[in-house]
């Protein structure tokens, strides 16, 4: 019981000590700010610009508009399900949607995510989940 209570004494010290530093840090604008990864890194200057290759604007930019220029991956058959709202559509479509996907290069997958937007075609729920996976793990990101 003895044990028990000196570390609990032992952990209550540190935590009062790092709660002391961390409200002179804030005091003093030291503050730390939260860290970026390797891929997350923005050059100067572009800190409100989202371009899509940082996981903090992820969802947003592969789902909105980043960009004006609608590129085509081989995938213009797909322009026949803009306006369709991505719970109306049947396993078959949903597979060519999916075959698309499979068959890009990894470098070309967010682009064609702001593609499919640009065009007014709502991804199937399935395959969106899949495309952020996918952009996910090239990022190195855990999931």
């Amino acid at each position: 019981m003895t044990g028990a209570l000196i570390i609990l004494g032992v952990l209550v010290l540190t935590g009062l000590v790092l709660y002391l530093f961390h409200r002179r840090d804030v005091r003093r604008g030291r503050a730390l700010a939260p860290t970026r990864g390797p891929m997350q890194d923005v050059p100067e200057g572009e800190d409100s610009v989202c371009c899509g290759m940082h996981s903090t604007c992820e969802k947003d930019s592969l789902l909105a508009s980043v960009s004006d220029k609608i590129e085509y991956f081989d995938d213009e058959e797909l322009d026949r399900f803009a306006g369709r709202n991505s719970d109306e559509y049947e396993d078959v479509e949903i597979e060519e949607f999916r075959d698309v996907l499979l068959t890009l290069l990894p470098e070309d997958v967010a682009p064609w995510a702001r593609s499919i937007q640009l065009r007014g075609i709502e991804l199937p729920e399935a395959v969106r989940d899949e495309l952020l996976l996918m952009v996910g793990e090239q990022r190195g990101e855990p999931l």
